[in-house]
């Protein structure tokens, strides 16, 4: 059976989580501490990087979560979770990184208590910009690779489905807003939605992992 070692609270781990019970995959989780677990000799043998999650499957190592999504669909490739079409595999690819290179830096901004307001101005405007082009992307689309769930609908939702608890209203997104809406809906994501705990949890580990970047960087 497949491991995963993940955290509810974290995203990236959260991608592959939703993947799993999207494609209802049998896997054993191992909850990792956030607060050390991921630093133990033990576990720092299977992923040097400390940064979960990371599957394990027959012996074989998988870290990164955008590696494991796709190891995952060449694996189990019912449900598909990848479009046949080049321009829909292309729209999926440009969500997976837009998410994950110019949406996440972002709430991490939204999160970080040290940004002036000016800042957070400038942060919001970004996400305007993320959303509108999200907006094109999906068109007349149920999901954004189509009619059916891809993985940047995975990728993507996770991101986006933070927003409303950093205050960033997704309501003038209507196309976003309702897409959002679609995928809270699917039992996979009932079941991995953060409670607001969860998500003070998650920000006070993005808070702690800033200020120990700051004092690096001194």
């Amino acid at each position: 059976m497949l491991k995963l070692y993940y955290n509810p609270i974290s995203p990236n781990a959260r991608r592959v989580w939703i993947t799993l019970l999207e494609k209802d995959i049998p896997f054993e989780g191992v909850t990792m501490n956030l607060n050390g677990d991921q630093l133990q000799p033990e576990f720092l043998e299977i992923n040097p990087f400390h940064h979960i999650p990371v599957l394990i499957d027959d012996g074989l190592r998988v870290v990164e979560s955008l590696a494991i999504m796709d190891y995952l669909e060449s694996k189990y490739p019912s449900p598909a979770l990848l479009p046949q079409s080049p321009e829909m595999l292309a729209k999926v690819r440009m969500v997976q990184m837009i998410t994950t290179n110019e949406l996440f830096p972002q709430i991490v901004g939204l999160i970080d208590d040290n940004q002036e307001l000016t800042k957070i101005a400038k942060i919001k405007d970004n996400i305007n910009t993320i959303c509108n082009f999200f907006t094109d992307l999906l068109g007349d689309k149920p999901y954004f690779g189509g009619e059916e769930l891809s993985l940047a609908d995975i990728v993507a939702g996770v991101a986006i489905s933070a927003l409303p608890y950093l205050e960033f209203n997704l309501q003038p997104y209507q196309k976003i807003y309702d897409w959002s809406a679609r995928l809270m809906q699917r039992p996979a994501w009932q079941k991995t939605q953060l409670s607001m705990e969860d998500f003070d949890k998650f920000k006070g580990r993005v808070r702690v992992l800033l200020k120990l970047r700051r004092r690096e960087m001194k």
